[in-house]
């Protein structure tokens, strides 16, 4: 992978320079594609920095920091520019020998055997199993899932796990509110619980009880409705091709008795205190992360929904997992301080834990909002979001934005089927290029076999193919960066780039052409690499890459 290969070598020659002026060595030496009027690859930056420094113009510092960089491997000699820049040209036999790479085991492209391995527990969806799952649900189990995929290809440890709280209140009312809707259904005369759930889906549950339900009480019907929506997540999950190690139920941590002793630990560590009845976490005046103490075990007796995720991410630790990354609704913002405060009363690392926060998803047909009320119980259900738009679409425009900023979904964009619609646009392409293997197979041509690709791509010239050549090098550097920020969104911006400049080498670059076999086999071998790149990114996504469209 030539940009990983060339960064550490950057960073060796940059780091012994930076001495020789009496610097630190660089933290991060950034490459970053060069700018259309620059006719180069890449660029750095840093000796706008350096200059600052040392006190000299940033253009004088690039022109030393050049000839100390002159000789890595991959690239031309690099050069100087103004105001203060370090510009790099990838080398052809290393962008071929790149290429052959792909070629040769796609499935590896983009694994980092270098970074130090990680062991993550993701958590996420864990949707109150009250109710069906709906739009929010569908953006969080795209973050979640495609990070699990993108950390696992760069090479850590991951787990994925969903968190169901199926104990405390909340579901007491789904089994007053069912066993009302249920009684209602028989021609009783039975209201809804104070504060209970709403929307005909209750009626559809209660509606599954099987007759001896006539014997039950409340605590019967919450049983069976947990278990029954619980089932529709499990469903839907599925239908959203996302996949969990493990279903972990609160449930299971009050009857193995985690939560009394997380407890009791919390106590033994001077961590919880009791006062007015009451236990609590005591926290804000040791400048932890929480700017007060919060209750743990209420004056009545009952532990707190807090003291239940404390033992539960004590569970996780107590797993082994030595990071835990939680995925929640942007409701649940002020509930990041004081979750690090209780990783550190558990004695771990407060960076040990973080929250992706997730901002709301507006659902839109063309202009027109869709209105939904969650107090009232009608929402677009992630089922019907899947049904009307697509699996691929939805998983697609999840990923294209970052968690914290707010997301307008246009349902009549996520169905076109035409370029317009960024899914499509980026499939699109892998379907053109099987097809063009279809016809290369008529007339008995192959993409050059790796062993002779560095050697016969160097007839790949024209700009048009070079642009595809250094873009598929970033494809790395890529999942690196979707690494860095949490976040899926780079990769599909990154594959619609891709995808955009296959277009003009299709138009200008023909690729099937018996009377010139050799040239015909380079560019074979140029779209198997970008084939394979799409086919690889699209998966991660959790979309599919068609072979015919």
């Amino acid at each position: 992978m030539i940009l990983q290969d060339l960064k550490r070598a950057a960073a060796a020659a940059a780091g012994t320079w930076a001495k020789s002026q009496g610097l630190a060595e660089p933290a991060d030496l950034a490459f970053n594609p060069a700018p259309p009027h620059v006719r180069a690859d890449l660029s750095m930056a840093w000796p706008l920095q350096a200059g600052k420094l040392l006190k000299r113009k940033p253009l004088d510092v690039a022109s030393d920091l050049a000839k100390a960089l002159t000789g890595l491997p991959g690239v031309e000699p690099p050069a100087a520019a103004p105001p203060g820049f370090v510009n790099f040209t990838l080398k052809k036999e290393a962008l071929a020998g790149n290429l052959a790479g792909i070629v040769a085991d796609p499935a590896a492209y983009g694994a980092n055997p270098h970074a130090a391995r990680r062991s993550v527990l993701f958590e996420f969806v864990s949707a109150n199993p009250t109710g069906p799952l709906h739009l929010a649900s569908g953006r969080a189990a795209t973050l979640g899932d495609s990070l699990v995929r993108i950390f696992r290809r760069i090479g850590h440890k991951t787990w994925a796990e969903y968190y169901v709280n199926d104990a405390g209140r909340q579901v007491e009312l789904l089994g007053q509110s069912v066993k009302a809707r249920w009684e209602q259904a028989k021609g009783k005369d039975s209201p809804l619980p104070e504060g209970g759930y709403q929307g005909e889906y209750i009626a559809e549950v209660a509606s599954k009880a099987p007759p001896r339900a006539s014997s039950w009480g409340a605590p019967d019907f919450s049983r069976f409705a947990i278990e029954t929506l619980l089932e529709t997540h499990r469903e839907d999950m599925k239908a959203f091709g996302v996949s969990f190690d493990r279903w972990f139920l609160e449930s299971e941590l009050h009857k193995s008795g985690a939560v009394e002793k997380a407890l009791h630990f919390l106590k033994d560590r001077g961590m919880a205190y009791e006062n007015e009845g009451a236990v609590w976490l005591g926290t804000s005046s040791q400048g932890e992360e929480d700017d007060k103490d919060r209750v743990l075990v209420r004056s009545d007796g009952r532990p707190t929904y807090f003291l239940g995720d404390i033992a539960y991410h004590k569970d996780k630790f107590d797993r082994g997992w030595e990071e835990l990354i939680d995925i929640w609704g942007a409701d649940h913002h002020g509930y990041v301080p004081r979750m690090k405060a209780a990783v550190a009363a558990l004695g771990k690392d407060p960076e040990s834990f973080h929250a992706i926060i997730h901002q709301l998803v507006h659902l839109y047909r063309g202009k027109e909002l869709v209105k939904m009320s969650k107090r009232a119980g009608e929402f677009v259900t992630l089922k019907d979001l899947i049904a009307e738009a697509g699996r691929d679409a939805c998983r697609f425009f999840f990923a294209q934005r970052t968690p914290n900023a707010h997301m307008n979904f246009d349902l009549d964009l996520a169905k076109k089927q035409s370029q317009e619609n960024p899914v499509y646009y980026v499939q699109y392409v892998h379907a053109r290029v099987c097809s063009i293997f279809r016809e290369a197979a008529k007339a008995r041509l192959a993409p050059i076999c790796s062993r002779d690709m560095e050697g016969q791509c160097a007839s790949l010239d024209k700009p048009q193919e070079r642009a595809l050549l250094v873009k598929l090098a970033w494809f790395p550097d890529v999942l690196g960066a979707c690494e860095r920020e949490l976040s899926p969104h780079p990769l599909p911006n990154y594959l619609l780039e891709l995808a955009g400049l296959f277009h003009p080498f299709y138009e200008e670059c023909r690729v099937v052409d018996p009377a010139k076999k050799d040239l015909s086999q380079a560019r074979l071998a140029l779209c198997a690499g970008v084939r394979s790149v799409i086919a690889e990114g699209l998966g991660l996504l959790g979309v599919s890459a068609p072979e015919s469209m």
